[in-house]
């Protein structure tokens, strides 16, 4: 991971995953789209108040909203060489500052905790949040891993900008690291 970290990518990056997670929903009554309205509140001329046409004007209350928000995709997109530029950006970010390591590959026979706890306590690492990179299906890695507060686990195939930049320590194993070096290395 030996290159010089673009910045810009691992923020493009990030917008666009941060972008994407955004559902889009909200939304408000406009004037056409409120109860009401279809009779002339009062009649144009005579009363000494300000002319209305209907009850469901923005200025009345209980009328619509003008211009409110309406449901609409915030998705983004960013070219592939960018977002793979992005990671490798964030993984040499991490190298910089000392913060990832290589771990041994877990050979678990049965889910258990502890064995992660006690692997964290060996690195020296008990603040701060841990993203645990491994490759293939592990079922017993994933039910060891599941328990341990602020420790995400992830197929590194899988990785975001954002999930390496959000973690304080990168946990690979030596299979994680070389799949890594293959998906974003090239």
């Amino acid at each position: 991971f030996g290159t010089d970290p673009k910045l810009a990518s691992i923020h493009q990056s990030v917008k666009r995953y941060l972008n994407n997670q955004r559902q889009g929903t909200h939304s408000t009554l406009t004037r056409a789209e409120v109860s009401g309205g279809g009779i002339k509140p009062f009649r144009q001329k005579g009363t000494g108040r300000a002319r209305a046409g209907s009850n469901t004007s923005p200025l009345w209350p209980g009328g619509g909203q003008a211009f409110g928000p309406k449901p609409h995709g915030y998705e983004t997109k960013i070219p592939r060489k960018m977002k793979r530029q992005a990671i490798l950006a964030a993984l040499t970010l991490k190298v910089q500052e000392d913060k990832l390591k290589v771990v041994d590959a877990l050979n678990l026979d049965k889910p258990q905790t502890k064995t992660i706890v006690k692997m964290l306590a060996d690195l020296k690492i008990n603040d701060g949040k841990v993203l645990f990179l491994y490759t293939g299906i592990d079922r017993n890695l994933e039910l060891s891993c599941r328990n341990v507060s602020k420790l995400t686990y992830k197929r590194a195939a899988l990785v975001t900008a954002y999930d390496v930049i959000g973690a304080d320590y990168l946990l690979l194993t030596p299979n994680g690291l070389k799949e890594c070096e293959e998906v974003f290395g090239k």
